[in-house]
């Protein structure tokens, strides 16, 4: 009887203490203790995630961030549209606020990205009789802004997606016909790795693209970079955006990837990583009737494969890739959401839309 009775105490104190701890912040801190996703890949390489000023400013989303990533590239906020969108007016609140942000928490800073065909705002290709600009002025313009973004965080980014998707998604042409293209030729990409390099000599520049898992955008991106090398332009890595999914990319595929750009001698990052639970699509429709959007137990298992085959590689890779950053935070808010699809939620990232870690986390940091 005096056993019982020493019991319930016990277990009244304990209940009482768990209490407490809850009340008092006690077990929130004992639960903070474990390791960050950084934290597992200490020994291999940095963990980044790309971020808005609007999740800065969520405490619990701030928290997240410092606790499981080491570096952060602005989403959107350093992008030509946003920063610069009248010639004479740049606009340096939002993409300052992340540069202070990552500062003051001792996170590393990618630039993201200083020329591209979408986002660019269209003063850059008129001029002011209201037709399209000559490739002088329109280098010309490209130079001031470089040279104005580069120039305010030099020091600060270590590192800038200079060319942003050059590379046609047609499998029958090689460069994409945008403006620049339309306008200046091949050289366009030229004189912005040039640009970027006068405007700060230390920084790394990447040239960056998606669905360079599959052979034949493979194929067309490694030949560019392989010509820009031959030509001294000071590229000095390569970007694989890594926009997946739960169908691809294979591990053959993957590794044949990461050893193909290996070959050229430069360094390499996956910039933009996330595994849609759907199969890819990139032409805008109309959820489909009796289409759903639930997040199943399904896609978690097949998501978490994915995720672990992934990793697994990048494991291996260790030595060949030097940071690997994912694309938004949590499936509380993703580029995905509505893309390409109105109206259908997606679920890319490792952790969910309550911030707490997804089963693929858990494949992605229980390794050996």
């Amino acid at each position: 009887m005096l056993i019982q009775s020493h019991i319930k105490v016990l277990k009244l104190f304990y209940a009482v203490l768990f209490i407490t701890a809850i009340n008092t912040g006690g077990y929130s801190q004992q639960i903070t203790k474990q390791p960050g996703l950084k934290d597992y890949y200490a020994n291999y390489f940095p963990i980044g995630v790309a971020v808005s000023p609007q999740a800065l400013k969520s405490p619990e989303q701030a928290n997240l961030i410092i606790k499981h990533f080491n570096s952060i590239t602005p989403e959107n906020a350093m992008k030509m549209g946003p920063i610069h969108p009248v010639e004479d007016r740049f606009y340096w609140n939002d993409a300052d606020m992340i540069v202070s942000f990552a500062q003051s928490n001792g996170l590393k800073i990618r630039g993201h990205a200083l020329c591209w065909h979408e986002q660019t705002p269209s003063w850059l290709f008129i001029g002011v009789d209201g037709k399209q600009v000559s490739k002088t002025v329109l280098l010309q313009r490209l130079k001031t802004h470089i040279d104005s973004v580069v120039g305010r965080y030099k020091g600060k980014v270590y590192a800038w997606d200079v060319v942003n998707e050059a590379i046609d998604d047609d499998s029958t042409k090689f460069l994409r016909n945008s403006l620049w293209y339309q306008i200046c030729g091949e050289d366009f990409i030229v004189k912005a790795f040039e640009y970027a390099h006068a405007a700060d000599p230390n920084a790394v520049l990447f040239y960056n693209d998606y669905n360079t898992e599959r052979s034949e955008k493979r194929e067309r991106v490694y030949q560019l970079l392989k010509k820009l090398l031959a030509k001294k332009v000071p590229v000095h890595a390569v970007g694989l955006q890594a926009h997946w999914s739960v169908f691809e990319p294979s591990q053959k595929e993957l590794s044949a990837t990461i050893e193909k750009f290996a070959s050229l001698g430069i360094r390499m990052q996956i910039t933009e990583l996330d595994v849609s639970v759907y199969p890819w699509e990139k032409q805008n429709r109309a959820l489909r009737p009796g289409e759903s959007d639930v997040f199943t137990d399904d896609m978690a298992d097949k998501q978490a494969r994915q995720y672990k085959m992934i990793f697994d590689q990048f494991r291996q890779y260790k030595n060949v890739i030097t940071g690997v950053t994912f694309w938004n935070i949590s499936d509380r808010h993703t580029w995905l959401d509505n893309y390409p699809v109105k109206g259908r939620k997606n679920y890319p990232l490792l952790f969910d839309t309550q911030l707490q870690p997804k089963k693929a986390f858990w494949e992605v940091v229980n390794f050996k």
